[in-house]
């Protein structure tokens, strides 16, 4: 076991990974700003879906949010230049997890991801070479690094395409169905929107995603058929980029490849002034006993979360309680309608809520979502408190799944006041999903 993660080896691979790192993730902060995300989703709305738990977790006011984002992309841009690193990817975690928990509306599973790569980021000796940490610092200047770097992030990569191949096996991605969803919204695509619009399309992307999630990380650990794969990975990942447009992952996916390939080879292709390190010395920190236990409780909760929900009642594709942190990503399209009534217990009063005075149009998506129900029923219910009017708040909710007919999702009759939130069960206010439904 210390020969398997205490061996040193070559660090040019997380060497050169943490540069493109750092500039992926300035790219993401500034990129937000840039392109209206900060004010879509954290500066326009007047009440935001954050993970339940964490209400204390409020977007700033006025531009703060703006100088929020400011401050994450100069950090980036020193985990980029190795400058002050430690402070510097710290303090990057925590804001990006901030942000994450604070807000659903723009929920992503690619930003999960974003923070266990940046935990990952601040716990690996990226900063020992190459670096201005280096410069002003000579004694930290490294050409080695602990094996267990590798099989880290190497172990976590191939957990999360393994749950994202499995999760693609149900009916409405095996047939074709969601695939064909998909990209019907790409029709209007300059040049690729007619071609994307055929049936073996459908079922190449249907097939083709199961077997390169599931086969991805296999076939880059085989010399033999390493090289075809980072090719076909170029594609596949550049397509997901174009069609999808899902910012800077398909860039970062294609980064993970530096981690396969021969560690003499990335030191002579990106580092050659950098002497290449091949004494393979064990060495054992003494903070080695600890080390091992993180290890163990991290890939513990990585294997056990994606699969939670198996033990809640219900589809997770209806309930959407165990979906999120899952790897469950692009599987299926959810619509719906929504509206909702507040009687005033006092007087008897009914009057209809208008959404667009509380809610954004994207944020309005989220009422076809269990949690989403329960938030904004209790906002309303802290609203209507603080004008000290009692009232019971009742919804007409009908939800989709794949363009299938809209069915309720609660009980139109139920008083929404009184529903709580289970974290870890099944919420029995959601009705059953329709058999035709996944």
């Amino acid at each position: 076991m210390k020969e398997l993660l205490f061996k040193q080896v070559d660090n040019s691979s997380l060497i050169i990974f943490r540069i493109i790192f750092g500039l992926l993730i300035t790219l993401e902060a500034w990129g937000a700003i840039a392109t209206g995300w900060v004010r879509r989703t954290l500066v326009e709305p007047q009440f935001t879906f954050n993970f339940i738990g964490f209400d204390f977790l409020q977007p700033l006011p006025g531009y703060g949010m703006y100088v929020y984002f400011a401050i994450m992309g100069l950090l980036g841009v020193f985990v980029m230049l190795g400058f002050k690193y430690r402070w510097s990817i710290v303090g990057y975690t925590l804001l990006w997890t901030c942000v994450y928990l604070m807000q659903k509306t723009s929920y992503n599973n690619h930003y999960y991801l974003l923070i266990l790569l940046l935990i990952f980021m601040c716990i690996v000796p990226a900063h020992r070479y190459l670096s201005l940490d280096v410069k002003n610092n000579p004694k930290l200047k490294a050409i080695s690094m602990p094996n267990w770097v590798i099989l880290f992030i190497i172990g976590q990569i191939w957990i999360v395409y393994t749950y994202a191949s499995l999760a693609k096996f149900y009916p409405d991605w095996l047939d074709g169905s969601f695939p064909e969803l998909l990209m019907k919204a790409k029709a209007h695509y300059w040049l690729v929107g007619d071609f994307l619009q055929r049936g073996w399309v459908h079922m190449s992307i249907a097939y083709f995603g199961i077997l390169f999630d599931m086969l991805v990380v296999p076939l880059l650990l085989w010399k033999r058929t390493r090289m075809a794969m980072f090719i076909f990975s170029i594609f596949f990942h550049l397509f997901n980029s174009i069609v999808f447009q899902i910012g800077i992952f398909p860039y970062m996916s294609l980064a993970f490849s530096l981690f396969f390939f021969p560690k003499e080879q990335i030191n002579h292709l990106f580092l050659k002034s950098k002497a290449y390190y091949n004494s393979a010395e064990i060495k054992t920190p003494p903070y080695a006993p600890m080390l091992k236990s993180f290890f163990c409780v991290w890939f513990l909760i990585q294997l056990l979360l994606p699969i939670r929900h198996h033990f809640i009642k219900g589809s997770v594709f209806w309930t959407e309680e165990g979906h999120r942190m899952s790897w469950r990503m692009m599987l299926r399209s959810k619509g719906g309608s929504a509206s909702f009534t507040v009687k005033h217990t006092e007087t008897g009063k009914v009057e209809r809520v208008k959404l667009e005075d509380y809610l954004t149009p994207k944020q309005r998506r989220n009422l076809v979502k269990p949690d989403g129900i329960y938030q904004f029923t209790q906002h309303l219910k802290k609203v209507y408190a603080e004008k000290g009017i009692p009232v019971e708040i009742y919804g007409r909710i009908k939800a989709n799944l794949n363009h299938r007919t809209p069915v309720y999702l609660v009980d139109p009759k139920l008083d929404l006041t009184t529903i709580e939130w289970d974290y870890f069960f099944h919420n029995d206010w959601i009705l059953p999903q329709p058999e035709d439904m996944p």
